[in-house]
């Protein structure tokens, strides 16, 4: 009975070294993964959110200055007349 026991605590153990061999290939395999993906965006020169939302916010600014400017000139225009 002992010897049965003895061999389930070996099955467990070696069925639980395994599955931490699997996560950390697992997890190896997702961070080669990412690094390839960031290589590959890096080389295409796209922007960050960050980069993307600041230029976004300055547009927005200048597409209201320009409105702003546009209803002087209108407003100067009509006291010409």
């Amino acid at each position: 009975m002992q010897t049965n026991n003895r061999i389930f605590d070996d099955i467990s153990q070696l069925m639980t070294n395994a599955m931490g061999v699997a996560q950390g290939a697992k997890d190896e395999a997702e961070n080669a993964m990412k690094s390839m993906m960031d290589r590959w965006l890096a080389d295409r020169e796209f922007v960050t959110r960050d980069e993307f939302d600041a230029v976004r916010a300055m547009a927005q600014k200048a597409r209201e200055e320009n409105e702003a400017l546009k209803a002087r000139l209108d407003a100067l225009e009509a006291g010409k007349d």
